[in-house]
C-alpha cells in the first residue's frame, strides 16, 4: 500500500512479559504522568510483518480471521508501512452478540472491510506526538479521534494497551475495543440533493416546468450554479410565475441552462478561472476577489455540495444570460451580409426578420451577390421593384428553425416565398438550388443562419 499520511502516536505502555506490571514515561504540558499496563502481546526476537505477529501473539484471532476474510491478508503482508490499531480478541467480544459473525459473512465484505481500514493508518508511525493531535486519517478514509487527556491514549472510545509492537512492515498498537467508522450516507443526485437541502423550491419547480430534471438526475458530472428561493424573490413581481408558464418553456431551459457547468468544477477550480462556458452555450464571468466568488453578479454562497451526479455551488442571485440577437442584428454585426441587409430594409422586412420567427435563413454573402450583374441589384433595390426583391428574398427563408444536421436529411424544402428550394448534399458539401453552404448553424434569437455563396433566385 502506497504511504501518503503519517501522524504520530504516544507511547502509553510498553512490552512487558505476560501478567508484569511495567511503567513508561509519558510526556504532557504538566508534570510527567505514568500509565500501568499489562502485557498482551510478547513480540518475537525476530521481526516478522504485521500479520504473523500478530498471528504469533495468540490473542488477535478474531482480527487476522476478520483480515482474511475481508480479503486484507496480502495488504497487511505488503512493503507497506502501515500502523495498525489492533482490538485484541476480548475487544471483539465487547460487540454486541452476533456481530462478529454476521460481519464474517460473504454479502458484508464491504461492511467489515471499511471497519478494519478504519484501524488502519499508512505509514510507520511510533509514538512521542499524539499530544499535538487531535484526529488523525485512517485509510478507511475517516479520522479517528485521539484523546491523551487523562493520562491514558484513547482512539476514539479504544484505550491503547501496548505500544510500537514493531514489525518488518510497520507497527502495531494494541487498542482495548473495536473501531467502528461512522456510516456515511450515500450521496444523492443533484435534484434529490437540493430538494433535501429544502432551500431550492423555486429552483426545483423551475427544473420541473423546463423538463430539465431528468438531465439533472442524469450521470453527468454537472456543476449547478443554484440560486436559492431568495434568490428568485429578488426577480422582478411576476418574472417567476411568467417563466413557469408553458409559452415561456424555451426561455426557463436557457436561464436554467445558464446555471449548469459540464463536468465537475469544484471551488479550487472555479477560482481559477475568469469565465466558464454554460450548457446554455453564453459563458458565467468568474471573478474571485478578497476571498469572495461572484458568478457574473451573483455571490457564492456556499460551496462543493457533492452529488453522486456533480457538485453545486449556492449563489445569491439568479443569472440572466444577455439576450441572443436576432437574424437581423446577428447579420449586421457579422459585417459580410451589407447588401443582404441592405435588401431586407429596401424590402420592408427587417421587422419581420426581427419578430418571434423562428426562421431559417440561408444568407448570400456580401460576395454572392456580386456575382449578380451590377444593374440587376441596382435595379431590385428601386422602390418599384420591391415586390419583386420581396419574392427573392422570402426565397432565402424557411419557416422554423432548420439546423444543418436537419438539412442534410432534406430533398427539398419548402421557403416562406411559397416555393421549394432544393437541398443536395455532395462530397463538397450540401448545396441549396445552386448555391453552397458555406457556413452552418448560426444560432439566433429567433432562429438560424447559413451561409450561402450565391443568391438563390425563384423560377
Amino acid at each position: 500500500m502506497k504511504v501518503t499520511t503519517i501522524f504520530s502516536l504516544v507511547a502509553a505502555a510498553c512490552l512487558a512479559t505476560t501478567a508484569t506490571a511495567q511503567t513508561c514515561p509519558f510526556s504532557n504540558s504538566s508534570a510527567d504522568q505514568t500509565m500501568t499496563t499489562s502485557v498482551a502481546v510478547a513480540q518475537p526476537m525476530a521481526q516478522a510483518d504485521i500479520v504473523d505477529t500478530a498471528v504469533g501473539a495468540g490473542n488477535f484471532t478474531t482480527l487476522v480471521a476478520a483480515a482474511k476474510a475481508a480479503g486484507l491478508v496480502d495488504t497487511l503482508k505488503s512493503e507497506g508501512p502501515l500502523t495498525i490499531l489492533a482490538p485484541t480478541d476480548a475487544a471483539f467480544k465487547k460487540l454486541p452478540a452476533g456481530t462478529v459473525e454476521s460481519l464474517l459473512k460473504k454479502e458484508n465484505l464491504g461492511k467489515l472491510q471499511a471497519i478494519l481500514k478504519y484501524h488502519v493508518i499508512a505509514g510507520k508511525v511510533m509514538s512521542g506526538d499524539v499530544v499535538k493531535l487531535t484526529e488523525a486519517a485512517t485509510v478507511n478514509g475517516q479520522k479517528v479521534k485521539i484523546n491523551t487527556d487523562s493520562g491514558s491514549v484513547m482512539f476514539n472510545n479504544a484505550k491503547l494497551l501496548n505500544a510500537d509492537i514493531a514489525c518488518s512492515n510497520g507497527v502495531i498498537h494494541v487498542i482495548d475495543s473495536v473501531l467502528l467508522p461512522s456510516a456515511e450516507p450515500e450521496k444523492m443526485d443533484i435534484v434529490k440533493t437540493a430538494a433535501a437541502a429544502g432551500s431550492f423550491n423555486t429552483l426545483l419547480a423551475a427544473a420541473k416546468a423546463a423538463g430539465l430534471v431528468e438531465v439533472l438526475q442524469g450521470d453527468g458530472p454537472l456543476t449547478v450554479l443554484a440560486p436559492t428561493d431568495d434568490a428568485f424573490k429578488k426577480l422582478p413581481e411576476g418574472t417567476v410565475a411568467s417563466l413557469l408558464k408553458e409559452e415561456n418553456r424555451e426561455q426557463l431551459q436557457n436561464i436554467l441552462k445558464y446555471h449548469v457547468i459540464a463536468g465537475k468544477v469544484m471551488s479550487g477550480d472555479v477560482v481559477k478561472l475568469t469565465e466558464a462556458a454554460t450548457v446554455a452555450g453564453p459563458k458565467v464571468k468568474i471573478m474571485a476577489k478578497d476571498g469572495k466568488v461572484t458568478f457574473n453578479e451573483a455571490k457564492l454562497l456556499k460551496a462543493d455540495i457533492e452529488c453522486s451526479n456533480g457538485v453545486v455551488h449556492v449563489i445569491d442571485s439568479v443569472l440572466i444570460p444577455a439576450a441572443t440577437p436576432d437574424i437581423v442584428d446577428t447579420a449586421v454585426a457579422a459585417g459580410q451580409f451589407n447588401t443582404l441587409v441592405a435588401a431586407v430594409k429596401a424590402a420592408g422586412l427587417v421587422e419581420t426578420l426581427k419578430g418571434d420567427g423562428p426562421f431559417t435563413v440561408f444568407a448570400p454573402t456580401d460576395a454572392a451577390f456580386k456575382k449578380l450583374p451590377a444593374e440587376t441589384l441596382q435595379a431590385l433595390l428601386k422602390p418599384e421593384n420591391k415586390g419583386k426583391l420581396t419574392s427573392i428574398l422570402t426565397y432565402h427563408v424557411v419557416a422554423g428553425n432548420v439546423l444543418a444536421a436537419d438539412v442534410v436529411k432534406l430533398s427539398k424544402a419548402k421557403t416562406v416565398n411559397g416555393k421549394e428550394v432544393t437541398v443536395k448534399v455532395t462530397d463538397g458539401g450540401v448545396m441549396i438550388d445552386g448555391a453552397k453552404v458555406l457556413k452552418t448553424d448560426i444560432k439566433c434569437g429567433n432562429g438560424v443562419i447559413h451561409v450561402i455563396d450565391s443568391v438563390i433566385l425563384p423560377e
